[in-house]
C-alpha cells in the first residue's frame, strides 16, 4: 500500500496550550463520550473517529511550535440532521458558550450552520446538509 491507498481519518489530534479545559469542554459541553483518559491524552468517540487532546510543547512527539493566543490552528465541522443546528446554538447559548455567528443557511453550499470557538482558539462548526 502507498499513500494513495489511505482511505480512512481515524483520529485528530488538537494541541493544546489549556489541557483542563479543553477536555471539560469536549466533556461536558458538546457531550462526547471519553473513550482514553490520562493526564497528557484524551480521546473522545466522534462517531467512527477520535478527538484526541495532547499538551502542545516539545516533551511530546515533536516540537509543536508556538501558538499564536487567539488564531485557530484548525477548524473542526461535526454534521447533525438539520432540525439540530438551532438546538445546538440553543444549547450552546445557555451554557455560556461565545458564538462567532450564529444559524446560517449557505445557500451555495447547501448548509445550515453554525460557528463558536472551544478553549483552544480552535473554530468549531456545527452544520446539515439540506
Amino acid at each position: 500500500m502507498s499513500l494513495g491507498g489511505i482511505g480512512n481519518l481515524d483520529y485528530t489530534v488538537l494541541l493544546c496550550r489549556r489541557m483542563a479545559q479543553t477536555r471539560a469542554f469536549y466533556r461536558d459541553v458538546m457531550k462526547f463520550p471519553i473513550e482514553t483518559d490520562q493526564p497528557n491524552w484524551v480521546s473522545f468517540r466522534v462517531g467512527a473517529a477520535l478527538l484526541t487532546l495532547r499538551p502542545r510543547g516539545k516533551g511530546s512527539v515533536c516540537d509543536d511550535g508556538a501558538a499564536v493566543p487567539g488564531s485557530a490552528a484548525v477548524q473542526l465541522a461535526f454534521r447533525v440532521a438539520p432540525p439540530a443546528v438551532d438546538a445546538c446554538h440553543a444549547e450552546l447559548v445557555a451554557q455560556g458558550v461565545p458564538i462567532l455567528r450564529g444559524p446560517t443557511d449557505l445557500p451555495d453550499w447547501r448548509h445550515r450552520t453554525l460557528f463558536f470557538r472551544d478553549p483552544e482558539d480552535n473554530i468549531v462548526e456545527i452544520y446539515a446538509e439540506y
